[in-house]
């Protein structure tokens, strides 16, 4: 029983006891004495059942008619099979001609089993509110999905919010990479005009992770992408995420459009990207925009104008050194400056080398750009004369070195005519081979004698200089 009837049944129950009379209960129930005449008559003839409403359990007069049901779900079987419930409705609403309510459809599904209600287990969040501007904030994310479902290779979805009012544009490209920032970033600017921030996550693109040079460190700035770099020239505040759930907004949207967009460019037949973007451009943004745009909390626009030079900040930019033949090289291509710059003295001075996105080159000094010309090659720079190398000769000994003095490098056969000799003067036995002699202790009269025959035997040595050896000998054992 409804609460209605509950308090239906109180009161009757006290007119029953005698407790109140059926004019004040009338009141009580807010109904007339003959409506409440009707009420007590129905409690006394079925008790508390009588109180109940007659119209329960019974089929709706304003029920959808059993074969426009059928009809639904068997369309709905056949081309929306995997289609939400509100997306379903639109569908079948604008194809179909099949009116139906989005919430009516989801009670069919899962009476029929074709819908599961899953519960998901939250998280804390803190709720950020809206920016009250439109432009004051977007967001930019990509969003990498198999967009064609099968029908071409995966690409990616880049996606820009904003955020006070939920106006969308978004663009297909092949890789989520800083041209792909910078088309989508200029496809925005181009239509509303030029945010004053720029919601983004920690992507490489967004965020330079290694160190600066050193002059952005003695000027404490953090190092930038080209991106991040674009974003200052243009004045726009570049933020930085700390989660996907703080730019919530974006993610969301990259849920929405991965159910409706693959499915329009199902129904659509569109398998390639430019048709993609033409599809997204012309037919399927301006309906989504008209359908979920929200009213900002402002009705001001804070959009800037669309900067002339806007081509010229969205490049790439790298720092060269000119040489001192007035070139510059940049990506294996060389540039030869023009001979009407020479009053800037560009020798040794750096110059920003400019590519844009539709691959032409600018060279520029302090704001100016320069005129040049491209080489086909390197520059061919004439050689120094070669040093001439003094060639290594390797010959041996003299014969008055210094090794040839004490015995060094003379020979096997020399040494042994020496102790053939000592031997035969002084009777001391030769081992074989020509090795250390037995006897180790002679007289020092018969050493002198040896030592004699040595130096009359060893080749003249002219200006021979006293104590110098490179090779270590004993006293008293210059035969060792």
């Amino acid at each position: 029983m409804s609460r209605k009837e509950r308090d239906r049944l109180t009161i009757m129950t006290r007119v029953k006891q005698k407790v109140m009379t059926l004019v004040v209960a009338a009141g009580l129930m807010g109904l007339g004495y003959r409506q409440a005449k009707r009420v007590w008559r129905r409690y006394q003839d079925h008790g508390d059942a009588g109180l109940g409403h007659r119209s329960r359990g019974q089929p709706s007069e304003r029920r959808t008619a059993a074969e426009v049901r059928e009809r639904i779900l068997a369309r709905y079987d056949q081309r929306y099979a995997d289609f939400g419930p509100t997306l379903a409705a639109e569908y079948l609403a604008r194809d179909d001609r099949l009116m139906v309510d989005h919430e009516t459809l989801r009670r069919w599904l899962i009476a029929e089993g074709k819908r599961v209600v899953r519960r998901r287990r939250q998280k804390h969040r803190q709720w950020r509110e809206r920016k009250p501007c439109f432009g004051q904030m977007v967001q930019l994310d990509g969003s990498h999905h198999d967009w064609f479902e099968g029908r071409r290779a995966k690409c990616v979805l880049m996606v820009m919010v904003d955020d006070a009012t939920g106006r969308l544009w978004a663009q297909f490209f092949e890789e989520e990479t800083t041209r792909a920032s910078y088309d989508v970033f200029a496809g925005w600017v181009r239509r509303p005009g030029l945010p004053r921030s720029l919601y983004v996550d920690r992507d490489s693109i967004y965020r330079c992770e290694g160190l600066g040079s050193v002059a952005e460190q003695l000027a404490g700035q953090a190092p930038q992408t080209q991106f991040g770099r674009a974003m200052a020239a243009l004045d726009v505040e570049l933020i930085l995420a700390n989660s996907p759930q703080a730019k919530g907004r974006v993610e969301r949207m990259n849920g929405v459009l991965q159910d409706r967009l693959v499915k329009a460019l199902r129904l659509a037949g569109i398998s390639d990207l430019a048709s993609a973007n033409r599809f997204l451009a012309e037919t399927f943004l301006p309906a989504f925009n008209r359908q979920f745009n929200v009213v900002a909390a402002s009705p001001a626009d804070v959009h800037r104008g669309v900067p002339r030079e806007l081509d010229e900040v969205l490049s790439w930019e790298a720092e060269r050194v000119v040489q001192r033949d007035w070139t510059v090289a940049q990506s294996g291509r060389w540039y030869q400056l023009d001979r009407q710059h020479e009053a800037l003295s560009l020798a040794r001075k750096k110059v920003i080398v400019r590519t844009l996105r539709d691959g032409r080159v600018q060279l520029v000094h302090r704001g100016k750009k320069l005129k040049w010309r491209a080489l086909p090659g390197r520059p061919v720079r004439v050689p120094r004369p070669p040093v001439p190398a003094k060639a290594a000769a390797v010959s041996p000994p003299a014969l008055n070195h210094p090794w040839r003095r004490f015995g060094g490098a003379v020979g096997r056969e020399y040494w042994r005519g020496i102790k053939r000799q000592r031997s035969a003067v002084t009777g001391t036995p030769i081992r074989d081979g020509g090795g250390e002699s037995v006897t180790r202790w002679r007289p020092a009269a018969t050493r002198a004698g040896t030592r004699k025959l040595v130096a009359a035997a060893r080749p003249a040595a002219p200006n021979r200089r006293r104590g110098h050896a490179l090779t270590e000998t004993r006293k008293g054992d210059i035969f060792s």
